[in-house]
């Protein structure tokens, strides 16, 4: 029997989470399956592997072959350089604490790399926040902006009108006064006409 080490797809639509699992070659892709590896989960930046290293590894040791993308993840999470420095153990080329110490090694040199890509789309977010976030606050001044200018090109036609009336107000006002000045100053006129005639009356 050939057995293959293979995605198997669950999840929802545009959401898809795999289950890593040894499954018969001639089985359906979300078929039976002989042991669950693992879970890929591809909708997280990096994506989430959780993966059984040494049930994997022994995987391989049977013979036991992985797709292409399997092969990716295996290699992602040492499994295959497991495979290959067990491998060097069993032919005497390295002792066990000699392998162990590799691995070791490996994978915190793998750890940091992915703390390092974490951080790196962590401030990525940041920064793209910080500019969306200033372009918001310059668009909302702008806004802002615009609209006391509408409200003042509003209230200026309301001003002008104001002014045009006290205008006409003022000259009413004055008008009056001339009037007024005009009635005084004839006042002394007609009575000295009306003492003339008075006078001639009396001769």
């Amino acid at each position: 029997m050939s057995v293959k080490i293979r995605l198997q797809r669950h999840g929802k639509k545009q959401k898809p989470f795999y289950w890593i699992v040894a499954a018969d070659a001639r089985a359906k892709r979300d078929g039976r399956f002989l042991e669950k590896l693992g879970t890929y989960n591809p909708n997280t930046n990096p994506a989430t592997i959780e993966l059984n290293l040494d049930q994997a590894v022994q995987w391989l040791h049977n013979g036991a072959q992985p797709t292409d993308t399997a092969r990716a993840i295996l290699s992602y999470k040492g499994a295959l350089l497991k495979h290959h420095l067990d491998g060097g153990v069993r032919k005497g080329a390295l002792t066990q604490d000699q392998a162990d110490a590799k691995l070791e090694a490996w994978i915190k040199d793998k750890a940091g790399k992915v703390d390092a890509k974490k951080e790196t789309l962590t401030k990525a977010q940041k920064d793209a926040k910080a500019k969306a976030l200033k372009a918001e606050q310059a668009a909302n001044e702008k806004r802002i902006n615009a609209a006391a200018e509408a409200l003042k090109a509003a209230e200026a036609p309301e001003v002008v009108e104001e002014e045009v009336a006290e205008v006409a107000t003022e000259e009413t006002a004055t008008e009056e006064v001339v009037a007024e000045v005009t009635e005084e100053a004839a006042a002394p006129a007609e009575e000295a006409a009306a003492e003339e005639n008075n006078e001639e009356t009396e001769a």
